[in-house]
């Protein structure tokens, strides 16, 4: 699915899918729109603009992350902007997408963010007001002293149950 307010933004991410032979099904013009064709439609790949008119991209991605549509709710998001400063980043990984890329975009580029986002691994979250694919793209590490976050701390406990095992197996041999 494309969603874009711009009949030429659309065309040019269309055609450059086609190129690599994805075929695009859905191409609403709103995200209201958009909305009422994924209630009914389970798609593969969301493209979208956050930069619409009159329509808010990365409110379609919280709704989408929080709706339960299963499959649609966890389906890689690449949204596509034209004017990005830092705070444009971080609104886009705060709202749930995968990946944000940069107007006006080469062949190239859309193909490398699709093989990223079907390669990408990171979890997917819901913590508090977020949900969608762990914002951490470095593998995290415990700390040295005072880890608090629960997920380290089972790393942790699991790393030295392993090594005690391991040991164990060593003297036993």
């Amino acid at each position: 699915m494309v969603v874009d307010d711009s009949p030429f933004s659309m065309e040019v991410t269309i055609q450059a899918l086609q190129g690599f032979g994805i075929r695009t099904h859905h191409a609403p013009r709103s995200t209201a729109q958009a909305m009422e064709l994924l209630k009914f439609h389970s798609i593969d790949l969301l493209f979208i603009d956050c930069e619409m008119e009159g329509s808010d991209g990365h409110g379609l991605v919280r709704w989408l992350r929080r709706s339960g549509l299963e499959p649609n709710a966890f389906v890689p998001v690449i949204m596509t902007a034209s004017h990005v400063r830092r705070s444009k980043v971080a609104d886009v990984r705060d709202c749930g997408a995968n990946f944000l890329v940069t107007k006006p975009f080469s062949p190239a580029v859309v193909l490398e963010r699709i093989i990223w986002v079907a390669r990408d691994n990171r979890p997917f979250l819901e913590a508090g007001d977020f949900s969608g694919p762990d914002r951490r793209f470095a593998p995290a590490a415990p700390r040295d002293e005072g880890e608090r976050r629960a997920d380290m701390i089972r790393l942790i406990s699991h790393l030295a149950d392993s090594a005690a095992a391991a040991s164990a197996e060593a003297l036993s041999s």
